[in-house]
C-alpha cells in the first residue's frame, strides 16, 4: 500500500526539480541574451550551460539554491568569450560576460 504512495512522492518531488531546472535555465537565457545584445555582441549557440549548484541560506532564513550558468559570446564573429551568471531564483546575483562599449577619456 505504501510503495505506489511512494512513488507518485518521488514522481512529484523529480517533477517540481527539473520544472524548477527548466525555469532557472530559461531566466539565464534570457539575461544572457539580453547582454549580449545591449553590449552590441553576438549570442553564441542560442542557449546557456547550468555548470554550478549550491545550497544558500534565503532572506527569511529557509535554504534555497544557487544555480550557475556559463554562455558564449563573440565580439568579432570569429573569437569566442565565455560569460557566467549566477542565479538565486530568479535574482541575478553575479554576471561576467559582454558589457556595453563605452567611451574611454584620456587625460593630457
Amino acid at each position: 500500500m505504501m510503495g505506489p504512495i511512494l512513488l507518485l512522492v518521488a514522481i512529484a518531488i523529480g517533477y517540481g526539480w527539473w520544472r524548477s531546472a527548466r525555469h532557472a535555465a530559461e531566466r539565464a537565457e534570457e539575461v544572457g541574451r539580453n547582454a549580449c545584445e545591449a553590449a552590441g555582441v553576438q549570442w553564441l549557440d542560442q542557449t546557456v550551460h547550468a555548470d554550478g549548484l549550491r545550497l544558500r541560506r534565503r532572506r527569511d532564513g529557509w535554504l534555497g539554491l544557487e544555480r550557475s550558468f556559463r554562455f558564449e559570446y563573440s565580439e568579432d564573429g570569429q573569437e569566442r568569450h565565455v560569460g557566467r551568471l549566477v542565479l538565486f531564483g530568479d535574482e541575478l546575483v553575479s554576471f561576467s560576460g559582454p558589457a556595453k562599449a563605452t567611451s574611454v577619456v584620456t587625460l593630457h
